[in-house]
């Protein structure tokens, strides 16, 4: 047994604090803390072997990342030179998928200013303009967007505008756009935001069975797409836990 022991020490220590800094990172079900903490090496281990090593395909945006900051810094040169509305859309779109979202936000701004027929780039700058906090900010272009094309983004445009208005008070024009998105889009997404506006109008009894709705969903997707929703599904348990109780 001691021997076992220290085949494992330290290895055992240094696989459970692996575990536990990607357990508080990606926040996945609550019961791995148990295993990782009581289960010891084994335990950490069998954590790392389901949990960790198929996050490894998400690793892809990272090493991405490099060669997006390389091609928004030649942008930005080229820009000196050809301050054209594509080279602002395109440095536009890879800043907001660096998550700088006020430089994007700046980009789009100019890429509008050069050429305002594009319904991708109001759509990008509304998202901007979410990110940042402002869903107020992002209504005109979503309401410019979802009037062009109202499945634009598979009707994802039209439900963050209903979003948009939830958020800003103006319950009356979200309550139909939510009603015909949600006979279409059942996204993590959209199922949250629809049962954050049931909240905010206390239908609590609506928003409970809308975001078990949302819970219920992880079910049925893939393993690797339950891993790229999750923030959702977080999201979805916060807002049971201050839904009043039946």
């Amino acid at each position: 047994m001691f021997g076992l022991r220290s085949l494992f020490y330290p290895w055992g220590f240094l696989v459970q604090i692996v575990a536990l800094v990607h357990f508080v990172k990606r926040r996945p079900d609550g019961y791995w803390l148990y295993i990782i903490l009581f289960g010891g090496f084994l335990g950490a281990s069998a954590y790392i072997v389901v949990e960790v090593l198929p996050d490894a395909g998400l690793l892809r945006g990272v090493f991405q990342g490099f060669g997006r900051r390389s091609r928004i810094q030649a942008l930005e040169l080229q820009i000196i030179d050809n301050p054209s509305a594509g080279n602002y859309e395109e440095l536009g779109e890879l800043c907001l998928e660096q998550k700088q979202y006020a430089k994007a936000r700046a980009a789009f701004d100019k890429a509008i200013a050069a050429r305002s027929d594009s319904p991708h780039t109001f759509y990008n700058r509304a998202k901007c303009f979410l990110d940042l906090g402002d869903p107020s900010g992002a209504i005109p272009d979503l309401e410019h967007v979802v009037a062009k094309d109202r499945k634009f983004d598979y009707y994802r445009a039209a439900g963050l505008l209903a979003d948009a208005y939830a958020r800003t008070g103006q319950l009356p024009q979200a309550t139909p756009l939510f009603a015909e998105v949600t006979q279409i889009s059942t996204t993590p997404e959209t199922l949250y935001n629809y049962a954050n506006f049931l909240r905010l109008q206390n239908r609590h009894d609506e928003a409970r069975e809308w975001t078990q709705k949302l819970l219920a969903k992880k079910r049925t997707l893939p393993r690797y797409m339950q891993r790229v929703e999750r923030p959702w599904f977080r999201k979805g348990k916060a807002l049971l836990k201050e839904l009043p109780a039946a």
